[in-house]
């Protein structure tokens, strides 16, 4: 991959960190001085986040967080873009760096098996094998792999009481394999299945990121395209930039076709909102969308829309 301007770093590790708080304003104002953008969340048990910037800048940023005790082999997924995905810095402290809200789901503790890209499809094709994609409808609804169970998920919280309701189904599978975009939810979710009393959990060492990374298209098992959480809105194989656009109204993906779809406004509706939202709703859209072209017209970057809604 030919590298471009902007280096974007997805990150994540589970750890202790003692009086996390005290990180947050350091590394935001790191972040500040490098020109780098994009969100860090700090708490007693990790650190996550994705960012992008210059290359050194984002370099700067990963070795003051390699600096933490603990985390001096931070693992990190990279790739690139020819635009700043991002419109600001944020660096957040809060008690869970991925939040399902059940505490004693803990991976510093217990945690299902990894599994490296490279020996997925194998596993995935075992007889018996349940693959779980643990992200959420919007997510899955444009790629996962084939044959994964889909638990239509609003957010990760739903997670538990998912489990419990196909608890017989899942109880009969030989082994569970679970995989999400970069392996943070996948590292919580398999520590809640193994506390739930699940024997056989195994989960996708680095996400489909790593997956679609590392594994050549002609001998990949996913199909369409990976929702990521910046103004890139999707990644295909090689971690270049997918074909989706987002849906400012409802936040939801969307593709040439439902641009085409009489519902489809730039920045108030789409075919899969527009019966969901009020008239006095769409006015403000209609609005926000009026600054979006003139802070254009300006030259200017509106904080609330994308590169690609701007051209």
């Amino acid at each position: 991959m030919t590298p471009s301007d902007y280096r974007i770093a997805a990150l994540y590790q589970f750890g202790h960190i003692e009086d996390a708080v005290q990180y947050q304003r350091p590394l935001k104002d790191l972040c500040f001085a490098n020109e780098v953008c994009g969100t860090l969340i700090v708490a007693e048990e990790g650190i996550n986040g994705t960012i992008a910037g210059p290359h050194q800048g984002i370099e700067n940023v990963l070795n003051s967080i390699r600096e933490i005790p603990g985390f001096e082999s931070l693992e990190i997924k990279e790739s690139w873009s020819d635009s700043q995905p991002f419109f600001r810095i944020k660096v957040h402290h809060k008690p869970e760096i991925v939040t399902m809200g059940v505490a004693s789901a803990d991976p510093r503790i217990q945690v299902g098996t990894y599994i490296e890209p490279d020996s997925w499809n194998e596993l995935i094709s075992e007889p018996g094998v349940v693959v779980i994609d643990t992200r959420n409808h919007y997510e899955s609804r444009i790629g996962t792999f084939e044959g994964s169970v889909l638990p239509e998920t609003d957010n990760f919280r739903q997670f538990p009481d998912w489990v419990k309701a196909n608890e017989e189904k899942l109880t009969q599978a030989t082994k569970i394999a679970m995989f999400c975009t970069g392996g943070i939810r996948c590292e919580r979710a398999s520590a809640y299945m193994l506390e739930q009393g699940f024997g056989e959990v195994y989960h996708l060492h680095g996400g489909i990121l790593k997956y679609l990374e590392t594994i050549p298209e002609n001998n990949s098992k996913w199909d369409g395209e990976c929702f990521v959480f910046d103004q890139r809105v999707s990644v295909k194989h090689g971690l270049i930039q997918g074909d989706y656009d987002i849906c400012y109204a409802c936040r939801e993906p969307i593709d040439d076709a439902d641009k085409a779809h009489p519902a489809f406004v730039p920045g108030v509706s789409c075919p899969l909102c527009v019966d969901k939202t009020t008239e006095e709703q769409k006015q403000g859209y209609r609005e926000r969308q009026k600054q979006l072209k003139l802070a254009k017209e300006r030259d200017e970057i509106h904080i609330g829309g994308s590169p690609k809604e701007q051209n």
